[in-house]
């Protein structure tokens, strides 16, 4: 059985596993070191058990705890070559550790099929990942400022969907962010809004997803129930609801727990 948590997620930090009880892939290390390992062993996971590490991007919301974690777990790091080359710059020592690949590219871990694809951030290589065991797919989907077409191929077929929705338009509009950093995160380098994150949901739903979490919430610029509304306006444009589609808003500080992909 393939499942999957996220154990925070948000612009504080981003950090999600996904195994099939065998195989433990991490994705992303945006928190500490100590949180992820505490983490992993309340979902049952022994740090030093994980197969891979995947990383989506180089900002520090998503790899900070990265040094520590390599100190104390050998898993291997994959992740786009230029991403690579950028946490190597930041980073000594690491170089070793990385598998590189290039978006679109797919390869095994494990027992399981990792696809990758392009997303469009302002990063090296930002990539979202799939996670598939030949019967169920994990799709995830954050910090991106469009929905590529890498994107909406990789949620076709998943099982859950992992997706961003990172602002209400409104909330960004009015709130405290400088005028260049509200141009940067709605720019087509930056994130998604509720109303963008609800239409790859309702993609997701219309090609299988039963299950759609919504992640990287802003916390100054969003609130759950803003981004639950709007997931519940374009599934039910489709004639779908909560029977049909469960919808869980991802907690910033703490673990969702297992949940089934």
């Amino acid at each position: 059985m393939l499942r999957a948590a996220t154990l925070a997620s948000g612009s504080s930090g981003n950090c999600a596993v996904v195994s099939d009880g065998r195989v433990h892939i991490l994705i992303d290390a945006g928190i500490s070191a100590r949180r992820i390992t505490q983490g992993l062993r309340a979902l049952g996971v022994e740090p030093r058990h994980l197969s891979g590490i995947l990383l989506t991007h180089e900002h520090a919301d998503h790899v900070n705890g990265l040094p520590v974690l390599c100190r104390q777990v050998d898993a291997p790091l994959y992740t786009a070559e230029p991403t690579a080359f950028a946490l190597c710059a930041k980073w000594g020592g690491l170089a070793e550790r990385f598998r590189v690949f290039e978006p679109g590219q797919r390869f095994a871990l494990g027992g399981l099929e990792v696809g990758a694809f392009a997303n469009s951030h302002d990063c090296a290589c930002p990539v979202g990942y799939c996670v598939a065991d030949g019967r169920r797919k994990l799709a995830l989907c954050t910090d991106t400022g469009v929905v590529t077409p890498g994107a909406w191929e990789g949620a076709a077929g998943a099982g859950t969907l992992i997706g961003e929705f990172n602002y209400d338009p409104e909330l960004l509009r009015t709130g405290p962010y400088p005028y260049y950093l509200k141009e940067r995160i709605r720019g087509t380098r930056g994130h998604l809004s509720n109303e963008m994150g609800a239409e790859l949901a309702a993609w997701a739903a219309q090609r299988g997803a039963r299950r759609v979490v919504l992640a990287h919430l802003s916390q100054e610029n969003n609130r759950p129930e803003l981004a639950l509304a709007a997931a519940r306006k374009a599934l039910g444009e489709l004639g779908l609801g909560e029977r049909d589609v469960e919808l869980i808003a991802a907690p910033r500080n703490e673990a969702t727990g297992w949940f089934e992909v």
